[in-house]
Formats: structure tokens, C-alpha cells, sequence
């Protein structure tokens, strides 16, 4: 099953690669009015599958699973939704006077404002043998808080509720659906992209986004980390690896459709989405690479924690 869930990852980036490469070879068949007629076919149909699938995919009873750990659910939460967003408005007021180009400068504002991801911080977080269950419910209730205004998620609840037997049986394939779905989002943005002769995306602000995005990544795993291990915390080293994971990671999944509603029509959407559309297989690349460390300290410090724990 991980295997699976890692070559549709894989290929979903493979797919990312080949959207904006086709987007660039023929502009014409996304942009409004062409073929695909994306301002129908993206703006309602797409924007409302990808949200109506992620409803439907929410395992919403497995929210009240780990419901009982408030003090960790805050810290996440809080560094997710408030300091995350708050400590990248302030380090962009320092970038604004470099000639990175302004609006890949405000995409990443957006990447600080989104949700977690449902998965991958479950995923990453499970692999390691971390606290899983508080994972799932910060996941989970942080993607919720991110599209709460949106009156749909209701529905989708309403939904499942009435169709779970159905959906544990027949397991619809909701990753591939939204997969789909979201590429075919960012084909039609980067085809409005290259048919625009006014944007021009420079390749020095291209790296200089990459390499900010790896720092910022590593900083507030590295951040998370020192303020969950705190002799004072009251979190366990499982606590601490979801803490590491859900605090960190942002989702392309209902942050592409988000953006898609947000800046509708703006002719810079596609800069825009770039540095969310980077710091997604980052937060994969990082967090499967860090999977082998931190998981040898999680088990050092429980091992630890078992030795000096007085005998009865």
C-alpha cells in the first residue's frame, strides 16, 4: 500500500512536469476560450471535484480519534495557521527589496497561508512510528479550518455520512481522481502563462525561490523541533515527530483550487502558484530523506524515557 502511494506521488510529479511542459508547447487548447473552454471546465467543474472528492476522502470520524490531546493540537494549529504565515509576511518585507520577481514573492505569502496536506504529513509521520493518530486529526482539522468559508465542505459532510458504508466498500480511487483533476488546474494556468507576452519568469528568481523554499522547510522542521522537545513541553517524542510533519507541510491539493478562486483571472496566477507548486515534492523530498534520522531519535529517546522510568 505504501509502495502504491509512493508511485502515485511520483508520477503525479512526472505528471506536474509534463502539464506546464505542455502548457508551454501549445498554449492555445487551455486558455480561456480555447478547447478546452477551462473558464467552464476549471473555474466550476474542476474547482468543485477536487473540493467535493476531498469531502468525500475525509475520514471525519477519525477526528474524535485523538481529540483528547488539546495542548498538542494547539501548538500545531497555531504554528500552522498563524506563525507560519505571520514569520513569512515579515521575512518577505526583507525580500521585497531584492529583484526576485515580486508576484513568485507573493505566491509564497500564499504557500504560508495554506493547510496542511491530509496525506503526506500522515504518511511521513506513520513511517517514522510517530503519533499517527494525532497526525490524522491535525491534518485533517487543519485542511477543514482552511476551506471552512467555502459552504460545499457541509455538504460534503452531510454526504459522506450517508454513503460511508458505501465508500468503505468500494474504495473509490480519491487520490488519482484528484490527481487528475488538479493537473489538468495547472495545465490551463501555465497555458494562460505562455500565451501572455507580458510575463516573463526569470530564471534567477526561479532558483533563488527554490533555494528559500528549502531553508524556510528546514528551519520549521528544525523550529518545531526545539519547541516540542522542551523538558517542559508535556510532548512525547511520537508527539514531536507529528508536530515536525503537520506544522510544516502545506497542501497543493486545496491550495491550487484555492488560489484558482482567490486571484480568478489575474494575469500572474500561474507566478503566483510556482512556489506552491515547489514546495510540494520539497516537503516529500525533505521528509522522506529526514524519515531514517528521525526515526532513530524518536526510538533513542523512547528507549531513554523507559530506562529512566523508576521500577514499582
Amino acid at each position: 500500500m505504501r509502495l502504491l502511494e509512493r508511485m502515485r506521488k511520483e508520477w503525479f510529479m512526472v505528471g506536474i512536469v509534463l502539464a506546464i511542459a505542455g502548457a508551454k508547447l501549445k498554449p492555445s487548447i487551455g486558455v480561456n476560450g480555447g478547447p478546452l473552454k477551462p473558464e467552464i471546465t476549471v473555474s466550476y467543474i474542476a474547482v468543485s471535484t477536487i473540493f467535493f472528492n476531498s469531502g468525500l476522502s475525509l475520514k471525519t470520524e477519525e477526528l474524535t480519534s485523538a481529540l483528547v490531546h488539546i495542548k498538542l493540537h494547539l501548538f500545531i494549529q497555531i504554528f500552522t495557521l498563524a506563525f507560519f504565515p505571520a514569520a513569512i509576511w515579515l521575512f518577505l518585507q526583507l525580500l521585497s527589496v531584492t529583484p526576485i520577481n515580486e508576484w513568485l514573492l507573493k505566491g509564497l505569502q500564499t504557500v504560508g497561508c495554506m493547510p496542511p496536506p491530509v496525506s503526506s504529513a500522515v504518511i511521513l509521520t506513520k513511517a517514522v512510528g510517530g503519533n499517527e493518530a494525532a497526525a490524522i486529526f491535525n491534518s485533517a482539522f487543519g485542511s477543514f479550518l482552511g476551506i471552512i468559508i467555502t459552504p460545499l465542505l457541509l455538504l460534503l459532510f452531510i454526504v459522506r455520512r450517508y454513503i460511508k458504508d458505501w465508500l468503505e466498500r468500494k474504495k473509490p480511487p480519491f487520490g488519482a481522481i484528484s490527481s487528475s483533476v488538479l493537473l489538468m488546474i495547472i495545465y490551463t494556468t501555465f497555458c494562460d502563462t505562455f500565451s501572455n507576452p507580458n510575463i516573463d519568469l526569470d530564471k534567477f528568481s526561479l532558483v533563488l525561490i527554490l533555494f528559500i523554499i528549502f531553508s524556510i522547510q528546514l528551519s520549521f522542521m528544525l523550529l518545531t523541533f526545539i519547541f516540542s522537545t522542551r523538558s517542559n513541553s508535556g510532548f512525547t517524542p511520537a508527539d514531536t515527530v507529528a508536530i515536525i510533519f503537520c506544522s510544516t507541510h502545506k497542501s497543493l491539493t486545496l491550495g491550487i483550487p484555492m488560489l484558482k478562486i482567490v486571484f480568478a483571472g489575474h494575469e500572474h496566477l500561474s507566478l503566483i502558484s510556482v512556489p506552491l507548486l515547489i514546495y510540494h515534492p520539497v516537503q516529500i523530498l525533505l521528509g522522506s530523506v529526514l524519515v531514517p534520522t528521525i526515526k532513530s531519535w524518536m526510538v533513542s529517546r523512547q528507549k531513554g524515557v523507559k530506562l529512566t522510568r523508576p521500577t514499582v
